[in-house]
């Protein structure tokens, strides 16, 4: 299975008041993933950006182990699960050698901003996204 690694750096604050990682931020590390695995889909045209983007459509987490905030980084490894017509499924584990801290499920949607709409996958996208696909 194709799979995108991302060295994902933790910052200090971070870190909440019972030691370890606070769990709002894990979907900032899913973000920060997606954007260094699908960068080569966003168009440099402002304009063209906003009619292709994609939006979390449901993001579910399930919580496997406290990260404690260190200098390491932790790896976010994901892989496209499903595409479809207008959304596709991405899976992440964020881990390191001796963890499985976060499993992630995040449905995303072609969006167009300009129209206010979903709109339909480029074959462009279907290629990279299925690049990444089991």
């Amino acid at each position: 299975m194709p799979h995108f690694t991302y060295s994902c750096p933790l910052r200090w604050a971070d870190m909440d008041a019972n030691g370890h990682m606070n769990n709002a931020v894990y979907s900032v590390y899913l973000e920060d993933t997606r954007f260094h695995m699908f960068a080569e889909l966003v168009p440099e045209d402002p304009t063209e950006r906003l009619s292709s983007n994609f939006v979390v459509s449901e993001q579910a987490l399930k919580f496997r182990s406290p990260l404690v905030y260190r200098e390491a980084p932790v790896t976010v490894h994901a892989w496209v699960e499903e595409v479809r017509g207008v959304s596709f499924t991405l899976r992440c584990e964020i881990k390191d050698d001796a963890n499985v801290y976060v499993e992630a499920r995040t449905v995303l949607v072609g969006y167009d901003s300009n129209a206010g709409r979903p709109r339909r996958f480029s074959e462009h996208e279907k290629d990279v996204l299925t690049s990444y696909a089991a």
